[in-house]
């Protein structure tokens, strides 16, 4: 399987399928490359470069017991981009790998990337705090570290359906969906996983967003429970230079059914543009 070795000796597992323009994909949290697989074989199917790598502590990549922290995600994507000799490329990021590209973005600038994609993305703050009081409670995070910490096979069972919408009346989200989210999520360290809580809800991604100075298309649902889109993609757009809202309404924070096919179709078409 193809690795990246980090310089602190982490190995980074990606996918890389297709060929032209690269599109870079970073996904959620407690995922992997794999959460991408629809969206990698779409854009390498319409002549694109499409690569996909598991998050430090996630799926095929190591296990490292520190450098589980929004700055090494980021450092490690960008050594990724640099390895692979990556420019003119397109980084995408869902949730935690939203923040994942916002950090990147903000700490290595934007001279390999053309544009970005922020779906369902935890910046700027996922945390309440008196300064953004749209923001989930810590005790919201504390119950989620405390789910890990006791059971997280059926932590992650029960998650899969907020993460889905799954838990709406008329939901179509179907129970092998929801077991994918399971078999990707037990694939994450405990430790990793743990980690990865307090990065996610606690990093504020204020300034890395002030500094991006290329497009960037933000996406997110309005019945998004994960990441409530209050806190997010509208604040996003207001520190982002040159950014692009669109709202899919009744959307949960997985990428599936009619949201996936409607986020595809944009997906592609920012882009091609």
């Amino acid at each position: 399987m193809p690795y990246i070795a980090t310089s602190d000796g982490a190995q980074i597992f990606y996918k890389d399928w297709g060929a032209g323009r690269p599109v870079v994909f970073s996904h959620g949290w407690p995922l992997n490359a794999d959460a991408w697989d629809n969206q990698v074989m779409l854009l390498a199917s319409n002549g694109f470069r499409a690569i996909a790598h598991d998050r430090r502590g996630h799926g095929r990549s190591t296990q490292t017991w520190n450098g589980n922290t929004m700055d090494q995600y980021a450092d490690d994507l960008a050594e990724v981009i640099d390895q692979l000799g990556l420019t003119d490329a397109i980084v995408v990021g869902h949730s935690t790998g939203g923040g994942e590209v916002t950090r990147y973005l903000g700490r290595h600038g934007t001279s390999r990337v053309a544009k970005a994609v922020l779906v369902g993305a935890v910046p700027p703050l996922m945390l309440k705090t008196d300064t953004n009081p749209e923001g989930t409670p810590l005790e919201a995070f504390d119950a989620i570290r405390a789910g890990l910490a006791a059971d997280r096979s059926q932590f992650y069972r029960d998650l899969s359906a907020p993460f889905y919408g799954a838990n709406r009346p008329g939901s179509t989200v179907s129970q092998g969906m929801r077991d994918q989210f399971w078999l990707l999520s037990m694939q994450v360290g405990l430790k990793a996983a743990y980690d990865c809580v307090k990065e996610f809800s606690e990093t504020d991604f204020t300034e890395d967003l002030k500094r991006i100075d290329i497009p960037v298309f933000v996406a997110h649902g309005d019945d998004d429970q994960i990441v409530p889109i209050q806190a997010a993609a509208p604040k996003t757009v207001q520190l982002l230079k040159d950014a692009t809202l669109k709202v899919y309404p009744g959307a949960s924070h997985g990428i599936v059914g009619a949201y996936e096919a409607a986020l595809n179709a944009d997906l592609l078409a920012f882009i091609r543009a």
